[in-house]
């Protein structure tokens, strides 16, 4: 994250004794990426974080991923996976995945296991419901609309609310993902031209200390999943201070950027990782050119691959073409992809699009997995011309 942040007790110097109460010292442990040269945070565990009893490898059963293959655009419907009573880990369906990021789906309705990504960063958005996420930082309220970005190696665990639980896209990253590098300065500080800023984010207020001993933790790392069997609950840490926690920021809080003829992807853009982006499409004033066309031209974005899940309103683009709230699109690569027909004349003279939608550019395929193929409208291809295949 690009600002400081500090919550509950620390020292006043680094490295330096930081006593208990009874006398003893607080296991300090430092949280940093890219070798002691980025972002980190320092964290005061009233055990000691190193302390494990077990270790046991555990099978990864998200399924096999295969090919677009044949090439070309498909729609899917998050509603048609079914969950049951789910939790928001193990839980996942992978949608879509390559070896950059893994995309799922997931409907919880129960408490997850703790759970720490040693692969990644990852970053869910609520689709709908609520729920408290627990994380060794402290404690994050998430509800509709909101972006939670959990750093590589956070424990944490996700309890959804109510009999409805929580609806979450994730998106699983092999590396770290913030905010494009251009909102920022070279202090980390956000920029004025950004669509966002420090005081749209929220993170951890106060330490969550909870006491257990013999505590699991289910953990994924690049040869899988391991469940580590802790001495002492993880979640023990009296205080912080750092540039790396989890954060949350809601699409709602996201300011478009308009102009007077359609402005292209790149000024949605909210989020950057390793070889993707995400983009919000957000409710907005349109195009003030007269005769400018508001919906997006037919375009061949040649290096990515794109996927967008719709959330709210009505996307002016795709309409009559089967996409409703909780769809997902995925224009590949290699197929030029545009508005379905009738929308670009339709489009003329609008003043506002009341629609809002997640969009996640690749730029290296993305292959399909299980819970896509349990989703999928097989004739959304053929909605440009009307017609079904070979007709």
């Amino acid at each position: 994250m690009p600002y400081y942040r500090q919550v509950g007790e620390i020292p006043h110097k680094r490295h330096t004794a930081f006593r208990k109460p009874d006398g003893g010292l607080y296991a300090e442990e430092l949280m940093g990426v890219e070798g002691f040269s980025a972002d980190s945070a320092l964290l005061y565990h009233r055990g000691l974080p190193t302390a494990i009893v077990d270790a046991v490898a555990i099978e990864d059963e998200r399924g096999p991923i295969t090919p677009n293959h044949p090439l070309k655009p498909r729609a899917f419907k998050t509603h048609d996976l079914k969950f049951g009573d789910a939790d928001a880990v193990t839980d996942r369906r992978r949608l879509f995945g390559n070896a950059d990021v893994t995309i799922g789906f997931v409907h919880a309705t129960k408490p997850s296991p703790l759970y720490r990504n040693a692969a990644g960063d990852e970053l869910f958005y609520v689709q709908g419901g609520s729920a408290t996420v627990e994380t060794i930082y402290g404690s994050l309220e998430v509800g509709d609309g909101d972006y939670l970005v959990i750093p590589t190696s956070c424990t944490y665990r996700v309890l959804p609310h109510g009999d409805d639980g929580v609806k979450l896209l994730t998106i699983e990253a092999r590396g770290h993902i913030g905010p494009p590098k251009r909102y920022l300065s070279a202090k980390g500080q956000f920029l004025e031209h950004s669509p966002y800023c420090e005081r749209d984010i929220r993170g951890p207020s106060e330490p969550l200390v909870v006491d257990g001993t013999d505590v699991e933790v289910l953990v994924r790392h690049r040869a899988g999943l391991t469940r580590y069997t802790y001495a002492t609950h993880p979640f023990d840490v009296v205080g912080w201070d750092g540039c790396l926690y989890p954060w949350v920021f809601n699409i709602d809080d996201f300011e478009p950027i308009t102009g007077r003829v359609h402005q292209p992807p790149p000024v949605h853009q909210t989020f950057e990782g390793p070889n993707f982006v995400v983009c919000s499409f957000c409710p907005r004033k349109v195009d003030y050119h007269p005769e400018s066309i508001p919906v997006p031209y037919n375009h061949a974005n040649v290096d990515s691959d794109e996927l967008m899940f719709y959330v709210r309103g009505n996307y002016e683009a795709r309409k009559g073409s089967g996409i409703e709230v909780g769809s997902l699109s995925l224009h590949p690569s290699g197929f030029t992809h545009g508005p379905q027909p009738g929308a670009a004349e339709a489009s003329i003279g609008a003043q506002f699009f009341d629609e809002t939608a997640v969009m996640v550019d690749t730029f290296a395929p993305l292959d399909l997995g299980e819970a896509a193929d349990a989703s999928e409208d097989h004739g959304y291809a053929w909605t440009w011309s009307g017609r079904g295949p070979g007709a």
